[in-house]
C-alpha cells in the first residue's frame, strides 16, 4: 500500500472557486471573442425588419389611441376620450355580444369536429393520405373565394343550393344569412368548414406520436376502440387540446372576414363583431375615418385577449402537466 502524504491538504488539487467564477464571468471582451458581434450583425437585418413592421406599428397605435386623427389633418391629443367614446357607443356592446356568440358557437361546433375527424381518420387503414388531403383542401381555398362560394350556397330562394337540398327531405326554404337569427350560425358553419382542416392535421400528427405500446396494453386489458380513444388517445393529446382551444378563442374573437363579406354586419347589426366595428371606425368615412377610436378599440381587444390568455394558462398549467 502506498503511504498517504499527510503533508498536502485534502483540497490541494481542487481549483479555487474564485478563479472558476472569474473564468465564467461574461465581459464585453469575452462576448466579442465568443462571436457575439458576428451574431449581432447576422441578426441585425431581421431585428430591424421586425422592429419596423411589428413593434413600431404597435407603438404608433398606442400613441394614436390618445389622439383625434384621421391621418389627414394634424392630430390632437384627447387623452382617454377615445376610450370613453368607444365604450359609450351603442354598437360596442352589440359587437361584444355578437363576437361572444360567434366564439361560443364556434367552440360548440368547430372545436370537437376536427378532433372527431382526426380520431376517425387515424383508425382508417387504407387511403389515409387521401382523407388527409380532402380534409385539408378547404384550407387551400382562398378565404374570399370560399366566402363568396358559400354566399351563393346560402341563397334564400327556393332554388338555392342548400334550400334545394332541404326540399328533398321536405324542409321549407330557409332565409340563412338574410335572417337575424340564422345569420350568425350560418357564418360559424362556413368558418368551421374553412378552418377545420389545419386543426385536423395537427391532431393527426399528435395521434401518430402516441406510443403504440399504450394501445397494445389497453387491448390486452380488453378495451374496445372507444375506451382506447378515451383512456389512451385523449390523455396523450391533452397539451395539444389546450393550445388549440386558446388559439380558437383568440381567432374567433378577431373574426372579421365572414361578417364583412357575408352580411356587412347585418341584418340589423346581428353580425357586427369587434373587428368589423374597428373597420367601420377607420374606413367607413371616405374622407378619413376616426383612427383614434379604431386604435382605442383595438387596444381594448388586445388587452382583453392578453388577460384572457394569461388567466387561461395559469388555470390550466397544473392540469396540462399532470
Amino acid at each position: 500500500m502506498t503511504a498517504i502524504d499527510r503533508s498536502r491538504p485534502a483540497n490541494a488539487d481542487v481549483p479555487p472557486k474564485t478563479g472558476s467564477r472569474q473564468a465564467t464571468r461574461r465581459t464585453p471582451v469575452t462576448w466579442l471573442r465568443g462571436g457575439g458581434l458576428s451574431n449581432l450583425v447576422f441578426l441585425l437585418p431581421m431585428l430591424i425588419i421586425f422592429g419596423v413592421f411589428s413593434w413600431w406599428p404597435i407603438v404608433r397605435s398606442v400613441v394614436m389611441s390618445f389622439q383625434h386623427t384621421n391621418l389627414v389633418s394634424a392630430p390632437t391629443f384627447v387623452g382617454w376620450d377615445n376610450f370613453v367614446q368607444v365604450v359609450n357607443d351603442p354598437l360596442f356592446w352589440t359587437a361584444v355580444g355578437n363576437t361572444g356568440w360567434f366564439a361560443l358557437l364556434a367552440l360548440i361546433l368547430g372545436y370537437p369536429i376536427p378532433l372527431i375527424a382526426a380520431v376517425l381518420m387515424s383508425e382508417v387503414k387504407r387511403a389515409k393520405g387521401l382523407y388527409s388531403a380532402l380534409a385539408y383542401l378547404p384550407v387551400v381555398v382562398p378565404p374570399v373565394v370560399a366566402v363568396l362560394l358559400w354566399k351563393f350556397f346560402y341563397d334564400a330562394s327556393p332554388t338555392g343550393v342548400f334550400n334545394t337540398i332541404l326540399g328533398w327531405v321536405g324542409i321549407p326554404p330557409q332565409p340563412w344569412i338574410q335572417d337575424a337569427t340564422q345569420a350568425m350560425p350560418s357564418l360559424v358553419v362556413e368558418a368551421t368548414w374553412a378552418a377545420a382542416g389545419g386543426t385536423i392535421i395537427i391532431y393527426l400528427a399528435a395521434i401518430t406520436g402516441v406510443a403504440p405500446e399504450l394501445y397494445d396494453a389497453a387491448e390486452v386489458d380488453g378495451a374496445n376502440i372507444w375506451q382506447k380513444i378515451w383512456h389512451v388517445t385523449m390523455p396523450q393529446l391533452r397539451g395539444i387540446l389546450l393550445i388549440t382551444l386558446i388559439l380558437q378563442i383568440i381567432g374567433t374573437a378577431q373574426v372579421f372576414l365572414e361578417p364583412f363579406l357575408f352580411t356587412g354586419g347585418g341584418p340589423v347589426n346581428s353580425t357586427v363583431t369587434v373587428l368589423l366595428l374597428i373597420y367601420r371606425y377607420a374606413f367607413q368615412n371616405s374622407l378619413g375615418g376616426d383612427y383614434g377610436a379604431a386604435t382605442a378599440l383595438s387596444l381594448l381587444l388586445a388587452l382583453f385577449l392578453a388577460v384572457l390568455s394569461l388567466v387561461y394558462f395559469r388555470l390550466t398549467k397544473s392540469w396540462s402537466q399532470n
